[in-house]
């Protein structure tokens, strides 16, 4: 799983979503409660979460930390 200092914009990172692997980048650390990716995202400098932009698809998603794995 991803440490929080290793993830930063422009990361190609995976993740799991609906019993699939999903590629994609990370587009922005959030460290405040916010809108973001269609939902409330209830972050802080303590316990941030990452936006994250599916290649294949475009959308995109907020997970936590350890929900990626950052490659190379």
């Amino acid at each position: 799983m991803a440490k929080d200092e290793s993830l930063k914009k422009g990361d190609d990172v995976t993740w799991k979503s609906h019993g699939q692997t999903v590629h994609g980048e990370v587009e922005q650390k959030i460290t405040e409660r916010t809108e973001a990716a269609g939902r409330t995202v209830d972050a802080s400098p303590d316990d941030p979460q990452y936006k994250v932009k599916s290649d294949k698809t475009g959308r995109e998603a907020v997970h936590k930390p350890g929900a990626l794995n950052k490659n190379g």
